[in-house]
Parts: C-alpha cells; sequence; structure tokens
C-alpha cells in the first residue's frame, strides 16, 4: 500500500499516519526527517543536500528527490509506505511517479485533509512548550493545570515562533500555493481522495481504513 497523505500544517497528518503505521505496518516518510538522516549519516544525496543547507539555501528538487529515492529503497518500504510532506509541488510528483515506474510500484491512493484554515489557526496557536523539558501543551485541548507551567518540571510555557499567528497565516498562504496545483493533478490522475479531518481521531482514522479498504 503506497500513500501519499496531503494536508496542511495542523491537519493532523502525523497522528494518523501513525496509527496507519500501526496497524498496515508501513513506514510513515517525513520529508523533513529523512533529509535530516540523510546528512547525519552522510549519503550520497545527503552530502549534496548539506552544502545547500550550510549556505543557507534551498534544498533543489533533484535532490530531495534524490533523498526520497534512498529511503524508498529501503528494506522496510518493500511493502508499502506514507508518504508525508512529498511531493509538495507538481514538479516533484512527476519526478516521484517516474521514480516509482522505474522501480514498478505506483501511489494508489492520495488522501487529502480538508479543514477549514481558522479552524487551524485556533489548534496551532494554541501550542505551548516548556522551555525546561520540551513537553507540548494547548490552552484549550491539553492545557496546564497553572496557566504558564509546565505540570511535569514546573518549566515556563511559551510559544514557538512557528506557532504565532502571523508566521502560520503565511505557512497556509504558501501550503494553498503550492498545494492547489497538486491536488488537481492527482485527481485529474483519480488518485485524490478527500477526507473531514475536523473529525475525532477515530472517526478521520475510519475514513483513511475505509480508503485503503476500497482498493
Amino acid at each position: 500500500m503506497n500513500l501519499v497523505f496531503l494536508g496542511p500544517p495542523g491537519a493532523g497528518k502525523g497522528t494518523q499516519a501513525n496509527l496507519v503505521t500501526k496497524q498496515c505496518g508501513i513506514p510513515q516518510i517525513s520529508t523533513g526527517d529523512i533529509l535530516r538522516s540523510a546528512v547525519a549519516n552522510q549519503t550520497p544525496m545527503g552530502v549534496k543536500a548539506k552544502r545547500y543547507m550550510d549556505d543557507g539555501l534551498l534544498v533543489p528538487d533533484d535532490v530531495v528527490v534524490g533523498i526520497v529515492e534512498e529511503r524508498l529503497s529501503s528494506d522496510d518500504c518493500v511493502v508499502g509506505f506514507i508518504l508525508d510532506g512529498f511531493p509538495r509541488t507538481v514538479a516533484q510528483a512527476d519526478a516521484l511517479k517516474v521514480m516509482l515506474q522505474g522501480a514498478g510500484r505506483s501511489i494508489e491512493h492520495v488522501i487529502s485533509f480538508e479543514v477549514d484554515h481558522s479552524v487551524l489557526l485556533g489548534r496551532l496557536t494554541g501550542r505551548r512548550m516548556c522551555r525546561s523539558c520540551g513537553r507540548g501543551f494547548h490552552v484549550v485541548f491539553d492545557p496546564p493545570a497553572e496557566t504558564g507551567v509546565c505540570d511535569g518540571c514546573g518549566g515556563e510555557l511559551y510559544q514557538r515562533e512557528d506557532d504565532r499567528e502571523e508566521t502560520i497565516r503565511r505557512r497556509l498562504e504558501v501550503y494553498d500555493e503550492q498545494t492547489a496545483p497538486l491536488k488537481s493533478y492527482y485527481e485529474a490522475a483519480s488518485l485524490l481522495r478527500k477526507i473531514d479531518a475536523l473529525g475525532t481521531i477515530e472517526s478521520v482514522q475510519l475514513a483513511i481504513q475505509n480508503i485503503i479498504a476500497s482498493r
């Protein structure tokens, strides 16, 4: 089972991918995670990526695609995978298609997590982190017993720069700019499956499992 998860920041892709991984035995592949791993392990593509990162430049598509290809060649991907955060553009989607065709494989479902941006702002701007132990909280969904204080170690809670409203609005704008054509691309290929990501964790997981079972 080869899946692509599409969705804006805060849509719950990571949580759902982790559940599918446990149930189906296929790995979740996050672009950010495998990029850092490739750099740390000094793989051929990781070495190339580090040159750009050290210069403060974006890692180009061909290197990102190469790192994904390295990861998909691993033994744990033989039975399938979940791509989370890749592809981000139509160019990357084309490269992924060619890569998989060369290996006799293909994407079976592209699951799009549909959620209103106003809801995402509430989810993301409410997150808080402990400066001391790194534990996460949410001012609405998982508040600390004492405002601004970590339940675990008593450390100060703070809002990350990435979770500030202006930063999140820009991230969502970038996502929309990149993903609108990507959704059209996969819809034209009859691979796009839209799900309502505003439900409970259980209801969203059920929707995903129904899609998987429909192949």
